[in-house]
């Protein structure tokens, strides 16, 4: 019976401090993306007390005159170094949304898709967070300006700035991704 069961001896029950407190620590690096052809966001939040900090953010910008296909390598290479220089161990990446236009629905997945493939090139785990549901988290009202995200984003980082518009939408979803994963939800993240 004890080689079915893989040993001599029980384990024994994980006590407080140990298994519990781990796995939350695993996840205190969080990187956001909010993926664009022309301009892809990225944000790197710490998850501490009292306050998250924020580690690095940005936006990878890619001139109008550059083809699609530099553009997503510009996107793969940029997020690569970001992943590399500060070692988040997940992504909150912003979910799809239905634009009107489908050559725009194209290319915003074609973007998607860069970033997607260098953060799981680098074995991070990847979720999925519908636009609403940043905007509900960071100011409480699903369709909210992106003005009051950034400003919110702004305040609950200490920032002496306001940060650009993608790397702000880049930053709430880090930030929505910890408030999440901090109290008991009924919904389970999107995992993709």
């Amino acid at each position: 019976m004890k080689e079915r069961l893989g040993g001599a001896g029980c384990t024994p029950h994980p006590v407080a401090g140990s298994a519990i407190q781990r796995t939350a620590a695993a996840h205190e690096v969080i990187l956001g993306v909010d993926p664009s052809l022309r301009g892809t966001g990225f944000g790197v939040i710490r998850v501490a007390r009292p306050n998250p900090q924020s580690v690095a953010f940005g936006t990878i910008s890619c001139p109008a005159g550059w083809e699609r296909s530099r553009c997503l390598a510009a996107i793969s290479q940029a997020l690569r170094e970001v992943i590399r220089k500060h070692h988040p161990t997940v992504c909150a990446v912003e979910g799809l949304f239905f634009a009107q236009n489908l050559q725009t629905a194209l290319i915003m997945g074609e973007a998607r898709g860069a970033a997607l493939a260098a953060i799981a090139e680098a074995g991070l785990d990847v979720y999925e967070v519908a636009p609403r549901k940043v905007k509900q988290a960071m100011i409480g009202y699903g369709a909210a300006q992106k003005l009051a995200v950034a400003k919110m984003v702004q305040r609950l980082l200490q920032l002496a700035e306001l940060p650009a518009p993608d790397a702000a939408d880049a930053l709430a979803l880090a930030l929505t991704h910890a408030q999440e994963n901090r109290r008991y939800s009924l919904s389970t993240p999107k995992r993709i």
